[in-house]
C-alpha cells in the first residue's frame, strides 16, 4: 500500500506513475464525463414515440390537447406519474413542462422564503439542487450520509433547533451521486419529526425512481403517505420527470404534494402560464400506456447502461482496491458512481483528468458552496460515453488518483 511505503519508495514510485500517466496524456483524449447524461443508445429507445399516431389530439377526457387549458395536465400523464411520486388522488399532482428542475425552483421561489433561511442538505449531494438554493440566498447546512443512509438523527437535532431551518432537499432513491436509498424508517422519521420551523418543507426528488440495476429494485415509502399519517400533510413536495426516460429536451415532469398544496400551486401558476405541452403529456401516455409500460422501458435502459456501470466498478477494484486507494460503492440504481479518494486529492484527480483530455465534474461540486471540506469526493458518470470510450476515460482517471494519491503522500 502507498501509504507503508518510505519516501524514496513514494519518490521512486511517483516517477513510475508519472511516465504512466504521459503515455496516456499522450493520446490526445476528447472524453466528457462530466454531467449524467444518457447515452444515444437510450435515447434511441424513445425514438418511436415520436411517430405515435395521436389520432383526433383529445384526452380521455375529451380535451383537445392542441389548444390552451388544462393547467394542472391531462388525465392520462397524471396517472402514469402517480406511482413514481407515491400519490393517490389525481388532485393532488401536477404535470408541468420538461424539467423536475423548474418545478423545484419554482415551489421554492413560491414559498419566498425571508433572509436567514437555512436548509438541511444531505452530502454528497445534487450539485443543481445547491445552485438553486444559493441562489436564492438561502443558507444550506450539510448533512451526512451514516452507513448508506441519511443520518436522520442529525437532521431530527438541526430541524427542532433553529426555526430558521425551513426544509430540506434531497434525492431519497439511488441518492446523487452514492446512490443510496432512504430507510422506511428514515421515511417516517423525516414525516413525523418535530421541527422549530412551522413551516418546515420537504423537497423530495424522486429523480431515480425507476432508474434500477438490479432484479430487486429498492423500494421506498411514499413520503406524501408518511406525513399525512404523521399529522403533517403539507409537508412534502415531490418531484420527477422523464428527462432521463425518454427525451432529456422533450420528456414532461411533475409534482405531487397534498391537495392544499397543489391548489396553492395552481393559483399562482396560473400568472405564470396557461397550460403547459398537453400533446407532449399525449404522446408518453400513449407510448408507454401505464406504469408497468414505464417499467418495461426502464429494463431496457438497464441492459444499456448496467454494462458501464460494471465496467467502471470493475477497474476501480482492478486498479485501486489493491492498494486502498479510495473508497466507492456499487450503486443498485441510479445515474453515478461516488469515489472518495485520500483527503486533499480530488480536486488534483479532476486536473490531471482534465489535462489528459477526459472531464469530470468539477471537486467539490457534490457539496454546497462546491466545497469539499476534505476535498476526496468525485462524481463518475459512466452512462453518456460508449463502452471504448468510457474504458479509456476510466484508465485515465485511475492513472491520476494513483499520481494524486502518490503527490499527496509526499
Amino acid at each position: 500500500m502507498y501509504t507503508e511505503l518510505s519516501k524514496e519508495e513514494l519518490n521512486a514510485l511517483k516517477i513510475k506513475l508519472e511516465k504512466e500517466y504521459g503515455e496516456l496524456k499522450a493520446k490526445g483524449l476528447k472524453l466528457d464525463m462530466s454531467r449524467g447524461k444518457p447515452c444515444s443508445e437510450q435515447l434511441g429507445l424513445s425514438n418511436e414515440m415520436l411517430y405515435i399516431d395521436l389520432g383526433d389530439f383529445k384526452s380521455e377526457s375529451g380535451f383537445d390537447c392542441r389548444n390552451y387549458g388544462m393547467p394542472d395536465g391531462i388525465t392520462e400523464a397524471k396517472k402514469l406519474f402517480m406511482p413514481l411520486l407515491g400519490c393517490e388522488c389525481e388532485d393532488g399532482i401536477i404535470i408541468g413542462g420538461n424539467a423536475s428542475l423548474q418545478l423545484i425552483y419554482d415551489t421554492i421561489a413560491r414559498a419566498k422564503y425571508a433572509e436567514g433561511t437555512k436548509f438541511l442538505c444531505p452530502v454528497p449531494g445534487y450539485d443543481r439542487h445547491f445552485t438553486i438554493l444559493e441562489h436564492f440566498g438561502i443558507e444550506m447546512i450539510s448533512v451526512p450520509f451514516c452507513e448508506a443512509d441519511l443520518d436522520i438523527e442529525a437532521v431530527e437535532r438541526l430541524a427542532a433547533a433553529d426555526e430558521n431551518v425551513k426544509g430540506i432537499i434531497c434525492v431519497p432513491m439511488y441518492s446523487n451521486p452514492d446512490g443510496f436509498t432512504y430507510s422506511a424508517e428514515t421515511v417516517r422519521r423525516l414525516a413525523a419529526m418535530k421541527t422549530a420551523a412551522a413551516d418546515f418543507s420537504i423537497y423530495w426528488d424522486n429523480a431515480y425512481c425507476v432508474h434500477h440495476l438490479t432484479d430487486t429494485p429498492d423500494v421506498i415509502p411514499s413520503v406524501i403517505n408518511e406525513c399525512k399519517n404523521a399529522g403533517n400533510p403539507d409537508r412534502a413536495f415531490v418531484f420527477a420527470s422523464t428527462s432521463k426516460i425518454t427525451f432529456a429536451g422533450g420528456g414532461i415532469c411533475a409534482i405531487a404534494s397534498s391537495i392544499a398544496n397543489i391548489n396553492a400551486v395552481k393559483k399562482e401558476m396560473s400568472v405564470q402560464t396557461i397550460g403547459f405541452d398537453k400533446l407532449g403529456q399525449l404522446r408518453h401516455a400513449k407510448f408507454f400506456k401505464d406504469p408497468d409500460g414505464i417499467a418495461r422501458h426502464m429494463e431496457k435502459h438497464r441492459a444499456v447502461i448496467e454494462p458501464k456501470f460494471n465496467l467502471v466498478c470493475e477497474m476501480l477494484e482492478r486498479e485501486l482496491s489493491p492498494d486502498k486507494l479510495g473508497q466507492w460503492n456499487k450503486p443498485r440504481g441510479g445515474y453515478f458512481i461516488s469515489f472518495n479518494g485520500f483527503n486533499n486529492t480530488a480536486k488534483r484527480v479532476v486536473e490531471l483528468c482534465r489535462e489528459a483530455g477526459v472531464v469530470l465534474t468539477n471537486a467539490g461540486a457534490t457539496f454546497p458552496y462546491g466545497k469539499d471540506p476534505e476535498d476526496r469526493n468525485i462524481r463518475i458518470a459512466p452512462t453518456f460515453p460508449p463502452m471504448s470510450e468510457l474504458e479509456s476515460a476510466m484508465q485515465v482517471f485511475c492513472a491520476s488518483v494513483k499520481l494524486a494519491s502518490a503527490e499527496s503522500l509526499l
